[in-house]
């Protein structure tokens, strides 16, 4: 079963909570028991498992990569100048799979799913979200 999911960005680098809607479409595709794949298209983007407790980890990740990786000093940045968007997205990476149990996302209590914006903002951002049925 596939789904997408589609947000919106509001900042250049920002981490923003999907969990909500990844339940959503476990919620509606009926399957129990299996993994939950989530694909972040876009070569500025990506997705991490991090904690949830509250935001300042997801500000701590902007600003660890924001030193890694600071912008303007780039190759690409003489193309359309967002050449450490790419890097980061890259670093971070595109994926994460999580298990499926009984109905229910295998994240601990203290973790949630991001997505992760590096070179926004965006209009429209998509997850592509494929659930693989176990046969146990």
């Amino acid at each position: 079963m596939r789904d997408i999911i589609t947000l919106t960005t509001h900042q250049r680098e920002e981490l923003v909570d999907i969990t909500p809607q990844v339940e959503e479409v476990v919620r509606s595709s009926g399957i129990q028991n299996g993994l939950v794949a989530l694909y972040a298209q876009g070569a500025t983007a990506a997705i991490m498992i991090q904690e949830n407790w509250d935001d300042s980890v997801q500000r701590d990740v902007v600003d660890l990569l924001r030193k890694l990786i600071p912008k303007g000093v780039w190759q690409h940045d003489q193309q359309d100048g967002n050449g450490d968007s790419h890097l980061k997205s890259g670093l971070v990476g595109p994926s994460e799979t999580i298990p499926l149990i009984d109905g229910k996302l295998g994240l601990s209590q203290w973790q949630n799913i991001f997505f992760c914006e590096f070179d926004g903002p965006r209009r429209e951002r998509r997850v592509v979200c494929t659930i693989l049925q176990s046969h146990d």
